[in-house]
């Protein structure tokens, strides 16, 4: 494999070009009319317009996409995350255009594309499930039936896409039917499929995903796990490496249990068994995302292993180079996600101008992002402007680093979530490990940023006039240093 094109854009396409630039391989970046004058489009070795700005008319244009693949001449293609990552079709096409896409067969994608086939799939390997119903569900007094069961509260949840579409808590009878209604109206909104099923609602999850990696030589190992509990509208905006939680056992049952679920669909390559953990501990599958998750750098801090080269490797028809037993868990690493999103303003994002930017840096501190300062933030897509990730010996001191490395982050022109995780880091819940993904719903509120801003506003109120006098006087020092007064001896003789 010496020319890869990558589907993607912003600073996951610039993650994956750098990994393959390190292993000798030619990139290829495709750009909208927005990203003309992106960094990961300079960076490639050739770049190729597909289209106007809207994704559907560029990063999700499948035949153009191969068209452009064909005429440079690549030998794989790697999708990135979103857009066509876990497409099966875009997969299959791919093949049949005699290049090698980098990730899963897109059988593997359809089995865990939907969650009642990847529930399906994994049942006979003794891998521990809500309970729930065992397939697709639409009749009310059936699905009264279950919750009576399972116990309320329930959760009703779409069978296909993410991102918190599609669900409903139900809290009694009263409401199952209404439940039912708005997750089927809203699954067949999003993702054109209104298949709905029933979960026993856990009131006190924690989100912690392990990440897998397989050969086609019937190899799979586990990278150990990622907390990523911290969410707002059921998406993740921390991330650490490993979790506060886990003991050793059961970090080793999980591991094996995301082993034989990628094992279940066959999967090769890189790919990310989510669970959700009660608050006794008990596991249940969640789903597997069949691509590379934002938040793998924390795995690659704490492992040493360069996951985007892994698969690469592997699409190449290559062996692991290492056993479960060669990999360990290095110190701790947390990401954070840096929206152009206004936390004070329920996350709502905030599209603009860069107009300030300048990235934290410094030992153990990594900045994966895809912009540069003067640029602005498109609108046409998702508003992550950079993934800050740092890694230090013990979690106290990860904390401790990353909440430098915010202080230390320059962005001005638009709001961002930046203040929102410097709060989460100082939070004593956070700090002691006790949280899960009602975080936000609990101890977040909009006024406590604006309360943090009007007592830093006071305290600059009062440093004002000290910072102003010492100026004062380090300028009347200049003036008399400049006339030759009070210049030491030994500084004239030198």
């Amino acid at each position: 494999m010496k020319k890869i094109l990558v589907a993607n854009r912003g600073e996951i396409a610039l993650r994956v070009m750098r990994s393959a630039k390190d292993m000798d391989i030619k990139t290829v970046a495709v750009f909208s009319d927005a990203d003309r004058n992106a960094p990961f489009v300079r960076f490639a070795d050739e770049a190729y317009h597909i289209g106007p700005s809207p994704s559907k008319h560029s990063y999700l244009n499948i035949d153009k996409i191969i068209e452009v693949a064909q005429k440079a001449g690549v030998d794989g293609i790697h999708p990135g995350y979103g857009f066509l990552s876990e497409n099966a079709v875009f997969a299959d096409k791919v093949a049949e255009a005699g290049i090698t896409f980098i990730g899963p067969k897109s059988k593997s994608m359809e089995v865990m594309g939907s969650k009642l086939a990847a529930k399906d799939a994994v049942k006979n390997y003794n891998i521990p499930l809500v309970p729930g119903s065992d397939g697709a569900i639409s009749d009310v007094d059936k699905a009264i039936e279950i919750a009576k069961e399972i116990g309320f509260p329930i959760l009703v949840k779409a069978s296909a896409g993410g991102g918190g579409k599609g669900m409903r808590i139900v809290e009694s009878v009263d409401e199952v039917k209404s439940g039912m209604e708005r997750a089927i109206s809203e699954a067949e909104s999003a993702f054109g499929d209104g298949a709905v099923f029933i979960e026993k609602f856990v009131g006190s999850p924690r989100h912690i995903e392990i990440q897998v990696l397989a050969d086609t030589h019937g190899n799979c190992v586990y990278l150990f796990e990622r907390e990523c509990s911290v969410q707002r509208r059921h998406q993740k905006v921390i991330e650490e490496a490993p979790s506060a939680v886990l003991t050793p056992e059961l970090r080793k049952q999980m591991g094996e249990a995301a082993v034989k679920v990628a094992k279940a669909c066959d999967y090769i390559g890189a790919g990310t068994v989510e669970f959700l953990v009660d608050e006794k501990l008990n596991f249940y599958f969640l789903e597997m995302n069949t691509r590379l998750q934002v938040e793998h750098p924390v795995t690659e801090m704490i492992t040493g292993v360069d996951l985007v080269q892994e698969q690469i490797k592997v699409a190449r028809g290559e062996k692991l180079s290492f056993s479960q037993e060669d990999l360990s868990i290095q110190g701790h690493s947390i990401e954070v996600r840096v929206y152009a999103e206004d936390p004070a303003n329920n996350f709502l994002p905030d599209i603009g101008k860069l107009e300030t930017y300048r990235i934290p840096k410094g030992p153990g501190i990594r900045v994966d992002d895809g912009f540069e300062e003067g640029m602005e933030i498109p609108i046409h897509y998702d508003p992550m402007i950079a993934k800050l990730i740092v890694h230090a010996n013990t979690r106290d001191e990860a904390i401790a680093r990353m909440l430098r490395a915010i202080e230390a982050y320059r962005i001005t022109g638009i709001e961002t979530t930046l203040p929102f995780c410097s709060f989460t880091l100082k939070h004593e819940a956070f700090r002691s490990g006790n949280f899960d993904t009602n975080f936000v719903k609990h101890h977040f509120t909009p006024d406590v940023l604006k309360a943090n801003n009007e007592d830093e506003m006071a305290v600059a109120s009062m440093l004002a006039p000290i910072i102003f006098e010492d100026q004062k006087t380090k300028v009347k020092e200049g003036a008399h240093l400049a006339k030759g007064e009070g210049v030491s001896t030994w500084k004239l003789k030198r």
